[in-house]
């Protein structure tokens, strides 16, 4: 037989195995007997081992998995990967669905989801083959965990069209095959959860392979050349239509009862009017403990796309989704008191203290109250006995005033002073702030925040001694850890010489940190972690072109990045213009901290200025640019920003062959259309 005759073999061999494992899998429908699919997979195998040249990317023998070791590095996603709102009630679902309505300026329909209790992971697919699993991570960059991923009989290695498109999903271990594999172990796992997670992280995919993980798609992201969609129920219906499983247990609901023109995916879909969610969520409360999956609440998503774009996202979460959590364990107890926090920011919380009483196998006795409005809502007051419940069965909340104190105390309220300073307070959105900066409670915040573990992690300085250290005037603020004579304290209580030489060295260490921890220790509003990562891998990678970002009041380079909504990139432009940030920079500079950095991938940030200012956005295929996002890469390293969507800030489209409905967007927005001919010269300089 010819070899062109063995890769015919090969390939319609493996045709048909793909369909036998998609009946077997995704349809929980065997087309075969197991017989049948064992003799014809090892026949495959066979002719795989023989002619291994002829093996396809995504041949069914990749479900077996391999015993190489494989590290799993970090990668980008491509897509936003957000974390989801939440919500714990159903009056406070209904309440988010009528300001959602009213925010979109138009009428709405909303599907309603399990949400899965497993691992959340995206899948990137090219021309209809999966080239790429990747973990959540911190929704900006996450593991490649491709090779394990495959080994999962329900994930499609091929789909029905060649077309390239990104899914995400949540990878899940059924409750019986958890039971069966945890008969087996000596020391049990804790729950499905954490054993499907260790699993996709296998060093061997062999080992993957042999924990039949399951998975549910819920979202789908379509590129440009594919025809546009509407709603959700479209994306659903196309998803399903390429071979992906979709969760039988969803439910569609409008302002009005209406007949949907569109095919019902499943019979066992719910739909209803907006009335009847309070009595769906009950329900799915209900029989979630007769699920062969675990789920920990529901996803509430907005159905139309259009309404989607209109609302957009935060720099956490989109504005379109809220999660549903289910009721958390409760108990009752009373109010003894209510003291005042007073955070770096200077935010004040009332923190009740109250009668410690155990909850979900923890003792309770410290609850936040957060701000007036919501112990205006409750009606809080001293002497209450209230329900406290662990919100997401970790944060406890007070949820309800069961009884009234009987001395007569009224809803209490914040006082108008900083307990710390004296100072006056100040309203600001749903929360009060103390607004003096030198306010000695946001000083030691801000030292504490500084050192501690996921900040600058300065080893042997606890909050213990930094209280110390402020209290007798030894330090004032960050930058006094670095100038400070700790030799000085030799003698007082608690400091010997060993003490104070683990602080040096602690300190002395933490000048190894990276930027983008320096940058997020500082404690400046809106820069967390997240932030800095977005700026570093922008290109804005050292604080000098944060300052000058600040100086120039350029609050549209920032907007141009990815995550970075306007009131975030207005709150850094208006805190970095601040005269005391150039200072304390300057001496944390001296001191040998860092203030620039490399980007994650090992490059230098921009190789150049030639774009700089400039916001570019990619649309199409490329002949040079595979994949495209090579091409912006270029954008980078001349130090442009790089954007996914058209807006009235992009500056350049670089446009390739099947553009889609990103050209027309730019030209409306008077952005440069660049081709791929034009770029290749601009790139040569």
């Amino acid at each position: 037989m010819s070899l062109e005759e063995k890769e015919k073999e090969i390939r319609e061999l493996s045709d048909l195995l793909r369909g036998y494992q998609y009946d077997y899998y995704v349809q929980n429908n065997p087309s075969v007997s197991d017989i049948e699919y064992d003799r014809l997979f090892d026949t495959l195998l066979r002719l795989e081992s023989e002619y291994p040249e002829l093996k396809q990317t995504d041949s069914p023998s990749v479900r077996v998995g391999s015993d190489l070791v494989s590290a799993l590095p970090e990668v980008s996603h491509i897509i936003p990967v957000l974390s989801l709102d939440k919500g714990y009630s159903a009056s406070e679902i209904e309440g988010w669905i009528l300001k959602t309505v009213k925010a979109a300026g138009e009428n709405l329909s909303f599907l309603i989801e399990e949400k899965i209790d497993g691992v959340s992971i995206v899948l990137y697919y090219e021309n209809g083959i999966l080239s790429r699993a990747v973990t959540r991570g911190n929704g900006y960059i996450g593991n490649d965990v491709t090779a394990n991923v495959k080994t999962i009989g329900s994930v499609p290695l091929r789909l029905k069209e060649d077309i390239t498109l990104s899914v995400r999903g949540e990878i899940y271990l059924p409750r019986e095959s958890f039971e069966k594999i945890n008969r087996e172990m000596e020391i049990p796992y804790a729950n499905p959860r954490n054993l499907a997670a260790g699993t996709i992280r296998r060093q061997k995919s062999s080992e993957a392979a042999s924990v039949p993980l399951q998975i549910f798609v819920y979202e789908g992201f379509f590129s440009e050349s594919y025809p546009p969609v509407n709603t959700h129920l479209e994306i659903l219906q196309r998803l399903e239509g390429l071979g992906f499983r979709l969760n039988s247990r969803t439910g569609f609901f409008s302002k009005k009862e209406t007949e949907h023109s569109l095919n019902i995916i499943d019979s066992h879909w719910n739909f209803g009017t907006f009335d009847d969610i309070p009595g769906y969520l009950e329900r799915a409360a209900e029989e979630r403990e007769s699920l062969d999956y675990e789920i920990d609440g529901l996803v509430i998503k907005v159905n139309e796309i259009r309404a989607r774009e209109t609302l957009g996202y935060t720099g956490h979460h989109p504005r379109w989704a809220i999660a549903y959590k289910f009721e958390s364990p409760q108990s009752a107890t009373v109010i003894q008191d209510i003291d005042i926090q007073v955070g770096r920011t200077g935010r004040i919380t009332p923190v009740a203290r109250v009668k410690p009483v155990k909850i979900g196998g923890s003792v309770v006795s410290n609850v936040t109250l957060h701000n007036q409005d919501y112990i205006n809502a409750l009606e809080i007051a001293l002497g209450d006995t209230v329900s406290v419940s662990k919100r997401g069965d970790v944060i406890p909340a007070v949820e309800e005033v069961l009884e009234k104190n009987e001395k007569g105390e009224t809803t209490w309220q914040i006082p108008g002073e900083c307990p710390s300073c004296g100072g006056s307070l100040e309203i600001v959105g749903a929360h009060h702030f103390c607004i003096n900066e030198s306010c000695p409670a946001q000083i030691k915040g801000r030292l504490k925040f500084f050192i501690n573990t996921g900040q600058m992690d300065i080893e042997n300085l606890g909050p213990e001694t930094i209280e110390y250290l402020f209290s007798h005037g030894y330090v004032h603020d960050v930058e006094d850890l670095y100038s400070f004579d700790f030799s000085k304290l030799i003698g007082e209580p608690g400091f010997g010489e060993k003490k104070i030489r683990l602080i040096q060295e602690g300190l002395e260490k933490s000048k190894d940190r990276p930027f983008r921890t320096v940058l997020p220790s500082l404690g400046i509003p809106e820069l967390g972690k997240k932030a800095a990562e977005l700026l570093i891998e922008n290109g804005v990678s050292s604080i000098e072109k944060l300052f000058t970002i600040a100086k120039n009041n350029d609050t549209a380079l920032l907007c141009a990045i990815d995550g970075i909504g306007e009131k975030t990139a207005e709150r850094i432009v208006t805190e970095l213009r601040k005269e005391k940030y150039r200072r304390q920079v300057d001496l944390l500079k001296k001191a040998g901290l860092k203030f620039s950095e490399q980007k994650a991938d090992g490059s230098s940030g921009p190789e150049s200025n030639e774009m700089e200012g400039q916001v570019w956005c990619v649309t199409g295929s490329f002949e040079n640019f595979i994949p495209r996002s090579k091409a912006m890469d270029e954008v980078k390293k001349r130090g442009g920003a790089v954007v996914s969507q058209i807006s009235g800030k992009t500056t350049h489209l670089l446009a390739g062959s099947n553009p889609g409905s990103k050209l027309e967007k730019a030209r409306k927005a008077g952005a440069q259309i660049v081709r791929e001919p034009d770029f290749l010269k601009l790139l040569k300089g």
